[in-house]
Protein backbone atom coordinates (compact mmCIF):
# COMPACT_ATOMS: atom_id res chain seq x y z
CA UNK A 1 0.00 0.00 0.00
CA UNK A 2 1.20 3.20 -1.07
CA UNK A 3 1.90 5.85 1.57
CA UNK A 4 1.07 8.80 -0.24
CA UNK A 5 -2.41 10.45 0.28
CA UNK A 6 -4.89 9.38 -2.00
CA UNK A 7 -5.78 12.99 -3.23
CA UNK A 8 -1.83 12.51 -4.38
CA UNK A 9 -2.50 9.30 -6.32
CA UNK A 10 -5.47 10.74 -7.83
CA UNK A 11 -3.49 13.98 -9.16
CA UNK A 12 -0.47 11.74 -10.69
CA UNK A 13 -3.45 9.53 -12.31
CA UNK A 14 -5.03 12.21 -14.10
CA UNK A 15 -1.69 13.62 -14.95
CA UNK A 16 -0.64 10.73 -16.67
CA UNK A 17 -3.99 10.49 -18.28
CA UNK A 18 -4.01 14.11 -19.82
CA UNK A 19 -0.63 13.70 -20.83
CA UNK A 20 -1.53 10.32 -22.69
CA UNK A 21 -3.86 12.47 -24.34
CA UNK A 22 -1.69 15.64 -25.04
CA UNK A 23 1.52 13.18 -26.39
CA UNK A 24 -1.21 11.45 -28.69
CA UNK A 25 -2.38 14.96 -30.45
CA UNK A 26 1.13 16.18 -30.62
CA UNK A 27 2.36 12.80 -32.39
CA UNK A 28 -0.84 13.11 -34.65
CA UNK A 29 0.24 16.74 -35.29
CA UNK A 30 3.88 15.95 -36.06
CA UNK A 31 2.51 13.09 -38.30
CA UNK A 32 0.05 15.36 -39.88
CA UNK A 33 2.74 18.34 -40.83
CA UNK A 34 5.55 15.76 -42.16
CA UNK A 35 2.48 13.79 -44.30
CA UNK A 36 1.46 17.32 -45.96
CA UNK A 37 5.09 18.06 -46.17
CA UNK A 38 6.07 15.01 -48.21
CA UNK A 39 2.55 16.05 -50.72
CA UNK A 40 4.52 19.55 -51.53
CA UNK A 41 7.65 17.60 -51.81
CA UNK A 42 5.90 15.05 -54.50
CA UNK A 43 4.23 17.60 -56.35
CA UNK A 44 7.07 19.86 -56.54
CA UNK A 45 9.61 17.31 -57.37
CA UNK A 46 7.61 15.07 -59.95
CA UNK A 47 7.74 18.74 -62.18
CA UNK A 48 11.70 18.35 -61.58
CA UNK A 49 11.97 14.59 -62.83
CA UNK A 50 9.72 15.44 -65.62
CA UNK A 51 11.34 18.11 -66.87
CA UNK A 52 15.14 16.66 -66.23
CA UNK A 53 13.98 13.17 -68.23
CA UNK A 54 12.44 16.16 -70.83
CA UNK A 55 15.62 17.73 -71.44
CA UNK A 56 17.80 14.26 -71.11
CA UNK A 57 15.37 12.37 -73.74
CA UNK A 58 16.01 14.91 -76.21
CA UNK A 59 19.67 14.70 -76.56
CA UNK A 60 19.59 10.76 -75.95
CA UNK A 61 18.95 7.57 -78.58
CA UNK A 62 15.33 7.12 -78.18
CA UNK A 63 15.49 3.53 -80.08
CA UNK A 64 18.60 2.74 -77.45
CA UNK A 65 16.99 0.96 -74.56
CA UNK A 66 19.60 1.24 -72.20
CA UNK A 67 20.07 4.81 -72.75
CA UNK A 68 16.37 5.37 -72.54
CA UNK A 69 16.55 3.51 -69.33
CA UNK A 70 19.79 5.96 -68.24
CA UNK A 71 17.48 8.91 -68.86
CA UNK A 72 14.63 7.47 -66.70
CA UNK A 73 16.82 7.00 -63.90
CA UNK A 74 18.62 10.06 -63.49
CA UNK A 75 15.30 11.77 -63.99
CA UNK A 76 14.37 10.04 -60.38
CA UNK A 77 18.14 10.93 -59.17
CA UNK A 78 18.91 7.72 -59.23
CA UNK A 79 21.95 5.89 -61.10
CA UNK A 80 20.14 2.11 -61.08
CA UNK A 81 16.31 1.40 -61.39
CA UNK A 82 14.76 2.04 -57.79
CA UNK A 83 12.49 4.57 -56.10
CA UNK A 84 12.90 8.41 -55.51
CA UNK A 85 13.73 8.70 -52.39
CA UNK A 86 11.08 9.48 -50.35
CA UNK A 87 8.68 9.60 -52.87
CA UNK A 88 7.33 5.83 -53.10
CA UNK A 89 5.71 4.51 -55.01
CA UNK A 90 7.04 6.25 -57.96
CA UNK A 91 10.13 4.43 -59.51
CA UNK A 92 11.71 5.11 -62.84
CA UNK A 93 9.22 3.02 -64.25
CA UNK A 94 6.47 5.64 -64.04
CA UNK A 95 8.73 8.00 -66.39
CA UNK A 96 6.68 7.93 -69.78
CA UNK A 97 8.67 9.37 -72.62
CA UNK A 98 6.99 10.62 -75.42
CA UNK A 99 7.68 11.62 -79.41
CA UNK A 100 5.70 14.19 -80.82
CA UNK A 101 5.38 15.69 -84.17
CA UNK A 102 4.05 18.93 -84.79
CA UNK A 103 1.67 19.70 -87.99
CA UNK A 104 1.47 22.40 -90.35
CA UNK A 105 -1.79 23.51 -89.61
CA UNK A 106 -1.54 25.68 -86.11
CA UNK A 107 1.30 23.63 -85.04
CA UNK A 108 -0.47 21.08 -82.90
CA UNK A 109 1.88 18.81 -81.39
CA UNK A 110 0.48 15.10 -82.05
CA UNK A 111 2.30 12.17 -80.40
CA UNK A 112 4.12 9.44 -82.77
CA UNK A 113 2.88 6.31 -82.68
CA UNK A 114 6.09 3.78 -81.72
CA UNK A 115 5.67 2.18 -85.18
CA UNK A 116 6.48 5.62 -86.94
CA UNK A 117 8.96 6.38 -84.94
CA UNK A 118 12.23 6.70 -87.00
CA UNK A 119 14.61 3.47 -87.07
CA UNK A 120 17.37 5.66 -85.84
CA UNK A 121 17.59 9.37 -84.97
CA UNK A 122 20.08 10.20 -88.13
CA UNK A 123 16.69 9.23 -90.02
CA UNK A 124 14.94 11.26 -87.84
CA UNK A 125 16.99 14.52 -89.32
CA UNK A 126 16.59 13.30 -93.14
CA UNK A 127 12.95 12.69 -92.48
CA UNK A 128 12.07 16.06 -90.53
CA UNK A 129 14.68 17.67 -92.96
CA UNK A 130 12.68 16.42 -96.15
CA UNK A 131 9.39 17.83 -94.36
CA UNK A 132 9.44 19.13 -90.80
CA UNK A 133 5.89 18.94 -90.44
CA UNK A 134 5.86 15.05 -91.14
CA UNK A 135 4.26 12.67 -89.03
CA UNK A 136 6.88 10.74 -88.15
CA UNK A 137 9.72 13.81 -87.71
CA UNK A 138 10.00 13.96 -83.35
CA UNK A 139 10.37 17.97 -83.17
CA UNK A 140 9.35 17.70 -79.39
CA UNK A 141 9.97 15.13 -76.70
CA UNK A 142 7.39 14.90 -73.75
CA UNK A 143 7.47 13.57 -70.36
CA UNK A 144 5.00 12.73 -67.93
CA UNK A 145 4.55 10.61 -64.87
CA UNK A 146 2.22 7.65 -65.42
CA UNK A 147 1.11 4.86 -63.89
CA UNK A 148 2.86 2.32 -65.36
CA UNK A 149 0.30 -0.69 -64.78
CA UNK A 150 -2.01 1.52 -67.39
CA UNK A 151 -0.44 1.15 -71.08
CA UNK A 152 -2.40 3.25 -73.07
CA UNK A 153 -3.88 7.10 -71.40
CA UNK A 154 -1.69 8.34 -69.08
CA UNK A 155 -3.49 7.92 -65.33
CA UNK A 156 -2.36 9.40 -62.56
CA UNK A 157 -0.53 7.91 -59.76
CA UNK A 158 -1.97 7.04 -56.32
CA UNK A 159 -0.44 9.41 -53.52
CA UNK A 160 1.18 6.50 -51.35
CA UNK A 161 0.99 7.60 -47.34
CA UNK A 162 4.61 7.53 -45.35
CA UNK A 163 2.29 6.76 -42.60
CA UNK A 164 0.11 3.58 -43.52
CA UNK A 165 -1.95 4.53 -40.67
CA UNK A 166 -3.41 8.08 -42.38
CA UNK A 167 -5.08 7.05 -45.26
CA UNK A 168 -4.96 10.16 -47.65
CA UNK A 169 -7.25 9.76 -50.72
CA UNK A 170 -5.04 11.55 -53.26
CA UNK A 171 -3.66 11.60 -56.74
CA UNK A 172 -0.61 13.08 -57.89
CA UNK A 173 -0.86 15.48 -60.23
CA UNK A 174 -0.32 14.66 -64.10
CA UNK A 175 3.35 16.52 -63.73
CA UNK A 176 4.90 16.88 -67.55
CA UNK A 177 7.26 18.44 -69.44
CA UNK A 178 7.91 19.42 -73.11
CA UNK A 179 10.90 19.31 -74.66
CA UNK A 180 12.27 20.51 -78.05
CA UNK A 181 14.16 17.61 -79.61
CA UNK A 182 17.81 17.70 -79.99
CA UNK A 183 20.39 15.51 -81.38
CA UNK A 184 18.18 12.53 -80.31
CA UNK A 185 21.65 10.94 -79.56
CA UNK A 186 22.90 10.84 -83.33
CA UNK A 187 26.51 11.86 -83.61
CA UNK A 188 27.10 14.46 -86.80
CA UNK A 189 27.56 12.69 -89.87
CA UNK A 190 26.34 9.86 -88.49
CA UNK A 191 24.76 8.03 -91.95
CA UNK A 192 21.38 7.02 -91.88
CA UNK A 193 20.41 3.42 -90.59
CA UNK A 194 18.59 0.82 -92.63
Amino acid sequence: MSTRPKKARDCAGALTAEFAIVLMLFLAVVCAVIELSRILYMFNTLQVVTERAAAAAAGADYSNAAAMSTVRRRAIFRSSAGTLAIGAPVTDDYVRIDYLSLSSAGGTATEIPAALLPSCPANNRITCMQDPYAASCIRLVRARICDPAVTGECQKVVYQPLFSFMAIPLNLPKAAAVAPAETLGAPPGQAPCP
